[in-house]
């Protein structure tokens, strides 16, 4: 097995980085194996990167060390190569995919990670890409793409950042109007906050957007969100932070294998903090779709293991 570190160092507040590699290094200096650490110049490269190393056929884990847009990237990069396994060591400032299965502290144990192991996991195509976490469409997507500039500010956290974002998305005008359809189903022409497309509960610096979501269940879980009064919206959102949204009105969620919308004129989505404007895109579930490495804690609490 051959090991790959890809290194983004723009991601988060660019501190981890260093501590990062000099574990990956010290690790190799008293362990057998062949590694190489390859780091980023601008965007693309992570996704260049991981699929030249899977190009060569043998055996390889591929560590996405950054945040959600470079595991999106190396995602996309080894997608369709049955070789390559991908591991996720967190350097960004939210890292959400990582909540489901209790956070950072596994995944930043570069020898827990190496004596970890394989499950499948499900993807999410979306539009021509493929994304881990989730997808969302509206304000939910404006935030986002506001977050990015937010997070670069000092100090300021994942969760401090999508705040921020809020209140500057709350002055433009907000809702969606889209038709959508359900596996198929047209559900006609909806006006709407945002909507969810997830494959794992949470995101946005830590908003369980999505409860019951499982990343190897072979299914979405669709929330969408109604138009709520401005002074409504704080409100709404504590409940929504903590998965508690599922009773309100405003709010209907259902689980789907496939989700399309078509809107009149192009809307922000959010694909795994990756940020487009469309007029319509389809997302559909990919059972499983990658090998994903869990490291070893992980695993042992884990049931959805695979050989590899």
């Amino acid at each position: 097995m051959r090991y790959v570190f890809i290194v983004n160092p723009t991601a988060g507040k660019g501190n981890l980085q260093e501590k990062i590699i000099n574990r990956i290094n010290n690790y190799f200096a008293a362990h057998e194996g062949s590694y190489k650490i390859e780091i980023t110049q601008c965007r693309g490269d992570a996704r260049l990167i991981a699929k030249r190393e899977a190009e060569e056929g043998d055996k390889v884990a591929i560590f996405a060390c950054g945040g959600e847009g470079t595991s999106f990237e190396v995602i996309n990069g080894v997608y369709g190569f049955e070789n390559a396994v991908v591991g996720v060591i967190p350097c960004g400032s939210a890292n959400d995919f990582l909540k489901y299965f209790g956070g950072n502290d596994a995944f930043s144990d570069i020898e827990n990670q190496i004596s970890g192991s394989v499950c499948r996991m499900d993807l999410i195509k979306a539009g021509n890409d493929y994304c881990l976490n989730g997808c969302s469409a509206g304000m939910d997507a404006m935030v986002a793409h506001d977050m990015v500039l937010f997070k670069r500010w000092p100090f300021v956290s994942g969760s401090a950042a999508y705040k921020l974002a809020i209140v500057k998305t709350f002055m433009r005008r907000l809702g969606i109007t889209v038709n959508i359809k359900i596996d198929g189903e047209d559900k006609g022409q909806k006006r709407c906050l945002f909507a969810v497309i997830a494959n794992a509960p949470f995101y946005g610096g830590g908003y369980m957007g999505a409860p019951d979501a499982v990343p190897n269940d072979g299914m979405l879980d669709f929330t969408q969100v109604d138009m709520i009064k401005r002074l409504h919206i704080p409100k709404f959102l504590s409940l929504y932070q903590k998965g508690r949204h599922g009773s309100l009105k405003a709010c209907s969620m259902q689980r789907c294998k496939k989700f399309e919308f078509v809107s009149e004129k192009p809307i922000p989505v959010n694909m795994d903090g990756e940020i487009v404007f469309a007029d319509s895109m389809s997302f559909e579930i990919v059972p499983d779709a990658i090998n994903f490495l869990l490291p070893k804690t992980v695993a042992e609490q884990s049931k959805i293991l695979t050989n590899f």
